[in-house]
C-alpha cells in the first residue's frame, strides 16, 4: 500500500518522529509534564492536558524488523498518561526485539474541565492510530495484518475498546488513513480497566493477551471476565494473574515475577506466529 501523508512535528537531532493523528485538529494550551519518580536515576513522568494526539515512532534497527508492530497507549485513569513505565520504556524493550512500536497519546475523558469522552475522544484515537501505522505499513517496514494494540490501566480500556469496535475503513473518504481497517491485529491487555458496555466479543474480535495482579485494587476478575468473553467467542487468548504485582508495574524493574510479562508476551508473540 502506497503510504498516506502525514503531518509530522519538527525534530532536533536524535529525537524520534512524532506524527500528528488528526492534522488540522484545533490546539489547545500546552501539555503539562510532571516527574513522578521516588526513585533516584529512574524516569517515571506523566503527561495530561492533551489536545493534539500524536504517535511518537520507535523503529527497529535496520535487519533487525520482524514486520510486527505495536501501538502503546499508557494509563492514567484517563486524568493523564504514565509516559514512560507504559509507554516509551515499553517501545524501547519492543523496537530492540525487533517489534515497531508507536506511542500513542489520546485524549483524555476525566481531567479536570475534560470535554472528551472516552467512547468518542480516546477510542477515536485509538482507532485513527491503527489506521495510520496500516496506511503508512510500507513507509515503516511493518506488515500490515501484524499490526496490535496494547494498552495499561485505562489505556487498556481503549486498546479493548479499538479491538472491539472497528470497522474496515470508508473507501469513499477524501482522506487516505480513513479508508483502511481499524481493526488491530491483536490486543494485549495489561491490568485493563475493562469495564465499557461497549467491549462486546464477537468470533470476530481479535486474539488477545491479559496480565494482571491478583493484588491490584483494580479487580483482577475484570480481566479473567473478558478471558472468558473471548473463550465463549472461540477467540485464542493467554491470561497471566500473578500473586503480588500492585497496579500500574508497568516496565519498572521489581524483584517480582510479575516483571517478566515481556519475555512472556514475546513468547506468546511467537506462538501465534506474529513473530518469527
Amino acid at each position: 500500500m502506497r503510504f498516506a501523508l502525514l503531518a509530522c512535528l519538527p525534530l532536533v537531532a536524535g529525537e524520534k518522529e512524532v506524527v500528528e493523528l488528526w492534522p488540522g485538529l484545533a490546539k489547545g494550551s500546552a501539555e503539562v509534564w510532571v516527574e513522578r519518580s521516588t526513585t533516584p536515576g529512574v524516569l517515571d513522568r506523566a503527561v495530561s492536558n492533551i489536545h493534539n494526539p500524536t504517535l511518537t515512532v520507535y523503529l527497529p534497527e535496520p535487519g533487525k524488523a520482524t514486520g510486527a508492530a505495536l501501538i502503546i497507549a499508557a494509563g492514567g485513569g484517563h486524568q493523564r498518561l504514565a509516559i514512560d513505565k507504559e509507554g516509551f520504556n515499553v517501545a524501547k524493550y519492543f523496537s530492540d526485539r525487533g517489534v515497531a512500536a508507536f506511542v500513542l497519546k489520546y485524549r483524555l475523558a476525566r481531567e479536570k474541565d475534560s470535554k472528551y469522552t472516552v467512547d468518542e475522544h480516546a477510542l477515536g484515537d485509538g482507532a485513527r492510530a491503527i489506521r495510520v501505522v496500516r496506511a503508512n505499513a510500507e513507509r515503516w517496514g511493518v506488515d500490515p495484518d501484524k499490526i496490535g494494540i496494547i494498552g495499561f490501566s485505562a489505556g487498556g480500556e481503549v486498546a479493548a475498546l479499538a479491538g472491539t469496535n472497528y470497522d474496515a475503513g470508508d473507501a469513499s473518504s477524501n482522506d487516505p488513513i480513513a479508508r483502511v481497517s481499524s481493526r488491530p491485529s491483536y490486543m494485549v491487555l495489561m491490568y485493563g480497566a475493562l469495564r465499557s458496555p461497549k467491549l462486546v466479543v464477537t468470533k470476530d474480535t481479535p486474539p488477545a493477551f491479559l496480565v494482571h495482579a491478583d493484588d491490584d485494587a483494580l479487580s483482577a476478575e475484570m480481566s479473567a471476565n473478558f478471558y472468558v468473553k473471548m473463550k465463549k467467542a472461540g477467540v485464542p487468548c493467554e491470561l497471566h494473574i500473578y500473586a503480588t504485582g500492585g497496579h500500574g508495574f508497568g516496565m519498572l524493574e521489581r524483584p517480582l515475577p510479575v516483571t517478566q510479562w515481556p519475555v512472556r508476551l514475546t513468547e506468546w508473540m511467537r506462538t501465534t506466529k506474529l513473530l518469527p
